[in-house]
């Protein structure tokens, strides 16, 4: 399918690609639209007097760009780095460029609207809500993060 295809399709509201990612053992998937490109881990340069889900910078490429653990920003343990370690490279309107730490990265899945259940959300609950939907892929669940409260300063 050609990429104008693919775009018109995404603006009917009929499928919508997804990068499908692993934090410890639960799936979640980024939407593919806002990734810029995925590099493996390396060194990143801390910076004093930032929030703690904040790592530092890497320079890719002459740009510097700031990283953050997703799992340190959903309150889960500390990132492990392995060789499967990888920081994806988002684009967000609201946000520019930041780059954020996952576990491995699994493959591409493309989703119906009808596979995706929203998530209701109560804001009387005081905490973010990182996920928007759960979408369905040959019997597995995925979390759907919503990136721009994933992005979001505490």
């Amino acid at each position: 399918m050609d990429q104008l295809k693919l775009a018109d399709l995404n603006e009917a509201g009929e499928t919508a690609q997804y990068i499908v990612i692993k934090l410890g053992a639960e799936q979640y998937g980024i939407d593919i639209k806002y990734i810029d490109n995925i590099v493996r881990m390396q060194h990143i340069t801390r910076v004093p007097k930032v929030a703690g889900y904040l790592k530092g910078v890497i320079n890719l490429r002459g740009e510097v760009i700031p990283v953050m653990s997703i799992r340190l920003k959903m309150d889960l343990p500390e990132d492990e780095f392995t060789k499967a370690t990888r920081i994806i490279i988002l684009k967000l309107e609201q946000h520019g460029t930041i780059g954020v730490i996952v576990d491995e990265v699994k493959e591409v899945v493309t989703l119906m609207s009808s596979e995706i259940e929203k998530v209701s959300y109560d804001s009387q609950e005081g905490k973010a809500n990182f996920i928007f939907g759960i979408g369905k892929h040959n019997d597995e669940l995925i979390s759907l993060l919503d990136l721009n409260v994933v992005a979001m300063e505490k």
